[in-house]
Parts: C-alpha cells; structure tokens; sequence
C-alpha cells in the first residue's frame, strides 16, 4: 500500500522539486497543499503519512501547521524545506516536532538520508 505524503508550498516550482526529490522506487500516493490552511483541511481529512513543508507561506504559515499538528496530536512525520535557515526557527519547529529541517532548494541525497534515518524508505 503506498504511503500518503502531503507537500506544502506555496510555489509550484517548490513542489515539483520536492516531488523530483523522492526516491524513484518510494510506493507513495501524493497530495499537494499551496498554503498551510490546505495543508490542515488534507491532514485532517485523511491520513497522512510524511508532510513536507515550507514555512514562508500565505493564509497559514508553516509554524502555525506545526502547532495544529502539536496540538491535535496528528501522527505524521514532518520535514520541513524552507529558505529560512536562521537557527532560532530552525530550533522553534524542531520543539514544535519537525523531524528535520532542509535548506531549499531540497537536496535530494539529504532527504533519502533523513527518509532512512526514519525508516521511511
């Protein structure tokens, strides 16, 4: 059965390179959100098994789907992909339960490496 994954940006151009970032061979089935408010509504519509999110986003950042996903204890991994590197929000969505943190543009081999740190693939 492929695993549910969500990517949350508000560039298509955003989106697609993470999509070209995926392992080839990963059975996945994937949903795309272009803000965070649509990220929300798909989380918690259906399950979802890996979110993939930027943080610079309009009508719901990033930060503010982490804290839904704190707070009604969603059960998904999150890898959060954004150009704001500053180590204090690198630090405030690792609290919030990111379970890593990738500097755009995605590097493809960094995020095969933290999809098998996690099992994922």
């Amino acid at each position: 059965m492929a695993l549910p994954i969500l990517i949350c940006d508000d560039s298509n151009m955003a989106r697609k390179q993470v999509k070209k970032s995926l392992p080839a061979d990963w059975d996945v089935d994937i949903s795309m959100a272009t803000n965070g408010q649509e990220a929300v509504d798909i989380l918690r519509s259906k399950e979802i098994g890996v979110l993939f999110l930027d943080l610079t986003m309009p009508v719901l950042d990033g930060v503010g789907v982490l804290e839904v996903v704190k707070k009604d204890q969603m059960d998904c991994f999150v890898v959060v992909i954004s150009a704001d590197i500053q180590p204090e929000m690198k630090k405030k969505v690792m609290s919030l339960g990111a379970l890593a943190f990738i500097q755009k543009p995605v590097n493809a081999e960094k995020l095969h490496e933290i999809l098998k740190l996690y099992g994922l693939i």
